[in-house]
């Protein structure tokens, strides 16, 4: 089968487009065929390597020394289940299906997946293309996770810092779900998009510094990581609370994947989709997201 594989750690020339073996089923996996993946920063930082000192170590172990441990990049996918295990009652062939690879090796950029019956896949909502489901099962329970780790309640003033990445479209979108009046800050290229996905107000980093406007916000969820604190320290209410993606529990659950299809089957919250790549030209799509101008998700289409 055809795959995007990684020879070694650095820039994107090190992923080539390649004939790997196509993986068979366990007894209790499925094998999807896949229609659509993605290109997400956590990709990006595996291939380079560049990550806080804190996690060198820890990266090293899970990605490898030398070399990747686990060459195939690609955190989320949709496709079609092809074939099933004998032991699996979940799936049958033919099921329209998107899913988190983050717990089984990655392995996206590839024409077949095998996963697990019990692992973070589901049938595919009706109301998206292979495309739009292949950009949910990270970026909108990452969101998710944000948003309840700060509480977010009813009528509260919350702030998305980087509403227009991937985890802050969806950050953006549930908190409008959960009734808080949401402000944006994004830059002036993504305004309208930002405002287009329910934002009461937006702010242009470019133009203005959102610490020194007059208003105060109860939560302030920074899906970046790099917000300063001279920053939302000023924003805040007394006794607000800011939260980070830099220092969010990075486990999935699969009521958090259950939760976010609900959302979407409702209409409640969407992808947005910036670029579509095929397989074929996975490194320039890493090149594309690795300048840190994208906005929501960077599409890999296969046939």
């Amino acid at each position: 089968m055809k795959a995007i594989v990684a020879s070694k750690f650095g820039g994107p020339e090190v992923l080539h487009f390649q004939e790997v073996e196509k993986p068979t089923p366990k007894d209790h996996e499925i094998l999807v065929k896949v229609r659509a993946a993605t290109v997400t920063a956590g990709d990006i930082r595996m291939r380079s390597l560049n990550v806080p000192p804190l996690f060198w170590l820890p990266a090293r172990i899970t990605l490898g020394f030398t070399k990747p441990k686990h060459p195939i990049y690609g955190m989320e996918l949709s496709g079609e289940v092809e074939a099933v295990g004998k032991d699996v009652t979940r799936f049958k062939a033919g099921d329209p299906v998107f899913a988190s690879t983050l717990a089984q090796n990655f392995g996206a950029h590839a024409a077949y997946k095998c996963l697990p019956q019990d692992g973070l896949v589901l049938t595919k909502p009706d109301n998206l293309t292979y495309e739009e489901a292949a950009a949910v099962p990270i970026g909108a329970p990452t969101a998710l996770r944000l948003l309840r780790k700060g509480n977010i309640q009813r009528g509260q003033k919350v702030l998305i810092y980087g509403a227009s990445g991937s985890v802050g479209t969806y950050a953006l979108q549930l908190a409008r779900y959960f009734g808080a009046e949401v402000t944006g800050v994004c830059s002036t290229a993504n305004l309208e998009l930002v405002k287009s996905l329910g934002a009461s107000h937006v702010i242009d980093y470019t133009k203005e510094d959102f610490s020194t406007s007059a208003t105060l916000y109860d939560v302030i969820f920074d899906t970046l990581g790099k917000c300063l604190k001279s920053q939302y320290s000023k924003a805040l209410k007394p006794n607000g609370t800011y939260v980070t993606i830099a220092k969010l529990n990075t486990k999935q659950t699969m009521e958090e994947f259950i939760f976010i299809k609900e959302r979407i089957e409702a209409g409640e919250i969407k992808a947005v989709i910036d670029r579509r790549y095929p397989l074929e030209q996975v490194a320039e799509a890493h090149r594309y997201v690795e300048a840190g101008h994208k906005k929501g998700n960077v599409v890999i289409t296969l046939a």
